[in-house]
């Protein structure tokens, strides 16, 4: 079996070493703490706090280059690092298509839908919907449907791949260094609103392409470039496959393939063409997380460069995560690319497969003291990057469309007060959580939890197209659309 790191374990176990990382490599998280802590600081105090605006839109005042980079960020989890690089090493660059179908999604987000959010003049994009059809009850129905899956879908995905990583690397309490970065996470949310948010995310995006450009690169060097790898790939295969006489591990033989066919059980071109695209319009022109990076552009044309510098950004997953995940498979075939439930169940805890361990390996395996230090903050920094987006999109869902509705009267003070404490309770729904994402490693929650959200996208992309592109739709009509749609599904 080949264990992950360039050392033996007799050595780290000796002084100097904390799990699988060297003293340099803590050195280098520590100082990465303390910067992202210093810029978010910073931040927090260049912001304008007293107003709404100024807390949960940046006072609309973001350059373009800032947008960008928040949207990329708040896209990219540390579940895109374990998920793309597990993915691209059990079905090769197939899974790039979600990636690159968010590039045309984000041109629409700047050229169809910002603009008429703007001309709205709204916080929130269930307030967009009260004030397109005068009544409230699909406002709240979806303010409540939209806090419920960032709570169970995107913080407990975010979680989930942090708490691989974590495991894998450190060895450290599970616990502990959750709270710790949810604590950091809060911190900046809390103290400097959406502009801290932004400014700390544009730092974590510039972080992690660094650290994962450089684990690319020698990736390719250690198998001899990128048509070697190629061709190595479909020959990574499991010593159970081999001695066996099964078929069960061997790599797809459309691998290389980002359109494959109808039959094709993992991605079908119908599914990526077009179920793909319409969880993509919700997620990317209708998600508060996404669209309030938009809205805290300083105008219309930077929030449409932020969208075309995000689509830009999208290209990296494809050469940065998919790619080194199937390299990966190359380097270490009967770990991540094991067959037998048995065998799979030793290395990882699962019996369905380890090709979730692709990227820590990797990283454990080939990069130097002190880089190893690098990739953890490049991990750390997509996972804060995530939940400090999804902190302050709840809050200011929470407060502008829930809040108010409770309080009519509440003063802006009070929203604001408001918003910083719903945080602390998302906080600590987030530790609550972590039992339950031990529990899951292995099993199938993770892939359900994803196919809960997959399932609740159309109907609520469908109100917000039928919204903005159809005048003579109203409110009995927007919440007939979703009951109609999980009547015939159900």
């Amino acid at each position: 079996m080949v264990v992950p790191g360039d050392v033996s374990s007799a050595e780290q176990a000796g002084p100097g070493w904390v799990g699988k990382l060297h003293w340099s490599d803590i050195v280098v998280i520590v100082l990465y703490f303390v910067f992202v802590i210093f810029v978010g600081l910073w931040a927090a105090k260049k912001s304008k706090r007293d107003s709404l605006g100024g807390y949960f839109l940046a006072s609309r005042s973001m350059h373009f280059s800032l947008v960008g980079a928040s949207l990329f960020a708040s896209n990219i989890g540390s579940g895109h690092f374990i998920g793309l690089a597990g993915s691209g090493a059990a079905n090769g660059i197939g899974v790039a298509v979600f990636e690159l179908n968010a590039i045309f999604v984000l041109i629409m987000l700047g050229w169809l839908f910002v603009p008429v959010y703007t001309a709205a003049g709204v916080f929130t994009m269930p307030e967009y919907l009260r004030k397109r059809f005068g009544g409230q009850r699909i406002r709240v129905y979806l303010s409540v449907l939209a806090i419920l899956l960032y709570v169970f879908t995107k913080i407990s995905a975010d979680l989930y791949a942090g708490a691989i990583f974590i495991e894998q690397s450190l060895h450290w309490n599970l616990y502990a260094s959750t709270a710790i970065l949810l604590f950091i996470a809060a911190l900046f949310t809390i103290t400097g609103g959406l502009t801290a948010v932004i400014w700390t995310d544009t730092l974590q995006t510039i972080i992690m392409i660094i650290g994962a450009l450089a684990l690319m690169v020698l990736a390719f060097i250690k198998v001899g470039g990128y048509n070697n790898a190629i061709n190595i790939f479909f020959h990574s295969i499991p010593d159970t496959t081999i001695y066996n006489n099964t078929t069960c591990g061997l790599p797809p033989a459309n691998s290389m393939n980002l359109m494959r066919s109808i039959s094709d059980g993992n991605y079908p071109w119908t599914g990526m063409m077009f179920g793909l695209t319409i969880s993509s319009v919700w997620y990317w022109c209708s998600d508060q997380v996404i669209v309030q990076r938009a809205l805290a552009a300083k105008n219309l044309s930077h929030a449409k460069g932020g969208c075309i510098l995000a689509g830009y950004l999208k290209v990296l997953p494809l050469y940065l995560l998919v790619f080194p995940g199937m390299i990966a498979r190359i380097l270490f075939p009967n770990e991540v690319g094991c067959a037998d439930p048995d065998v799979c169940y030793k290395l990882c805890g699962s019996r369905s497969g380890c090709t979730n361990i692709a990227y820590p390996w990797l990283v454990l395996e080939l990069m130097p003291h002190a880089a190893r230090g690098l990739m953890m903050a490049v991990m750390m920094s997509a996972l804060m990057s995530s939940l400090t987006s999804i902190f302050n999109s709840s809050s200011t869902i929470f407060t502008v469309d829930i809040w108010t509705r409770i309080r009519k009267n509440a003063s802006e003070m009070e929203q604001l007060i408001v918003g910083r404490l719903f945080v602390i309770i998302l906080v600590v729904v987030g530790i609550l959580w972590i039992p339950v994402i031990q529990a899951s490693k292995g099993s199938e929650l993770f892939v359900y939890i994803q196919s809960i959200t997959s399932y609740l996208a159309p109907p609520v992309c469908a109100v917000y197209v039928l919204a903005i592109f159809w005048k003579r739709i109203n409110e009995p009509v927007s919440i007939e659309v979703p009951k109609m749609y999980f009547l015939y599904f159900q």
